[in-house]
């Protein structure tokens, strides 16, 4: 199987991890037990999800009418004391205590912001767990709102440049033929735990993946670049990590994707995107749409007007619809209280890019690949590695190519390195100053040929 081959074995150069007696492995393992149990109810994205009758009576109205939505409410109650229960068992300060206390942690908030779900309570504890376009980056003074304006600034210039970046990506598949590529794929790849590709005949996106799956919307019209998408985001990384995390026995709580992991599994999953090739500008684009939009309804925007940005950004409908509804589901139509985990695509994409130009350089490549071991978040690394040295995490079966085999990770990482060293100011003066003297190929820029 392609995606199977395990990693050569590694000799990390950080210190030596904490020891864990039997005992405390056997308080710790039960612990863990109990946080896979408590987290099992509360299940985000599905208490959020709008049935497909609320498109059809928005635009039944013209499009001219809040969405009418109505949500029942999680009972917190038993998953706090379950909480309760496994904090109890979790003594001492070293990395897998401190990791499974931050997972009760986000449960808890997880919990508290389903059972105030359509209040702006719900807005409150999203912003507790996945941040806000605003959040500080690494303490570096940079947000994912700034990194969304650029991207809006310096993507969106090319749309007035008459280039037509989609050229070789027109929608000319039909789910059933994009399912039948991919399942060939995914069939290399994962082998006989290949997710199943299912048409199902309504989605609120195009494609929507899960643990085991991937549904494709029967209607939905997809692109050659929409497999490489589909692909190396969702099999190679989500589904693989949870495969992977399924593999734990000794630790099966890390295939729980509980909020806490959005960050960095996103965020590695745009990466992946971005290493493998398969990203492209109009799906940058719509990352960065997705961010401004939040910070939009966070300054009060209603549903009505997040619909009318996407429409104008789009051109679609129906895009524009699933768009608008991303960002206020769970919180308010009404404006000032969205859902705000559309935020940690840029933002984890920015911290997994970080982490691992700084694992390359201080030659942790253990750690990279044990990235994919589960869901987890780059800040539990401290703990996946004490568990790794104790036997208690094993390395993951199913890499995606680029973490398989590094050898273009680390050329590519060792050489950026050393352009964070220059002056980006004096280099960008110099370049600007170069391309203001250079004359507009126009046949070029309009897509004609390039002359000899």
């Amino acid at each position: 199987m392609e995606g199977s081959s395990a990693p050569e074995s590694l000799v990390p150069s950080g210190p030596p991890p904490d020891r864990l007696t039997p005992a405390t492995i056997e308080r710790l393992t039960a612990a863990a037990a109990i946080l896979r149990k408590a987290e099992k109810p509360v299940r985000v994205l599905r208490a959020v999800a709008w049935g497909p009758e609320v498109a059809e009576r928005f635009f039944a109205a013209d499009a001219k009418e809040l969405p009418q939505v109505s949500y029942t409410p999680l009972d917190a109650g038993p998953v706090h004391e379950a909480l309760a229960a496994a904090r109890a068992l979790i003594d001492g300060d070293g990395p897998v205590q401190a990791w499974l206390r931050r997972c009760a942690d986000v449960i808890a908030i997880s919990a508290d912001m389903l059972a105030g779900i359509g209040t702006k309570q719900f807005h409150i504890q999203s912003v507790r767990l996945y941040g806000s376009p605003q959040a500080d980056l690494l303490q570096c003074d940079v947000r994912p709102l700034d990194l969304a304006r650029m991207l809006d600034y310096v993507l969106g210039s090319f749309h007035n440049l008459d280039v037509n970046l989609d050229s070789k990506d027109a929608r000319t598949l039909t789910a059933g033929q994009l399912g039948a590529r991919m399942g060939a794929i995914l069939g290399r790849h994962f082998g006989d735990q290949a997710p199943k590709i299912e048409i199902v005949d309504h989605l609120s996106s195009n494609a929507l993946a899960g643990a085991r799956y991937i549904r494709l919307r029967k209607d939905a019209s997809f692109s050659d670049r929409d497999i490489s998408q589909l692909v190396q985001h969702e099999a190679f990384v989500h589904i693989a990590t949870s495969l992977n995390g399924a593999a734990q026995t000794a630790f099966p709580f890390l295939a729980a994707g509980h909020a806490g992991t959005t960050r960095t599994q996103e965020g590695l999953a745009v990466f992946a995107e971005l290493i493998s090739g398969a990203m492209d500008p109009s799906r940058m684009l719509r990352l960065a749409d997705r961010v401004l939009a939040i910070q939009m309804a966070m300054d009060g925007a209603d549903f009505l007007e997040l619909y009318r940005f996407f429409r104008e950004r789009t051109h679609n409908d129906f895009s524009a619809f699933e768009n608008a509804r991303r960002v206020v589901r769970g919180g308010l139509t009404t404006g000032g209280a969205p859902f705000t985990k559309d935020s940690v695509y840029l933002e984890g994409l920015v911290r997994v890019h970080n982490f691992l130009r700084i694992a390359v350089q201080e030659t942790r490549v253990d750690t990279i690949r044990l990235l994919f071991a589960g869901k987890m978040d780059i800040e539990d690394m401290p703990a996946i590695t004490t568990l790794a040295a104790h036997g208690l995490c094993v390395f993951p079966k199913f890499l995606p190519p680029w973490a398989r085999d590094l050898r273009f990770l680390l050329s590519y990482i060792a050489y950026s390195a050393f352009l964070n060293r220059m002056n980006l100011e004096r280099v960008r003066d110099h370049y600007r100053d170069l391309l203001a003297h250079c004359a507009p190929a126009e046949s070029v820029a309009k897509g004609g040929a390039a002359p000899p």
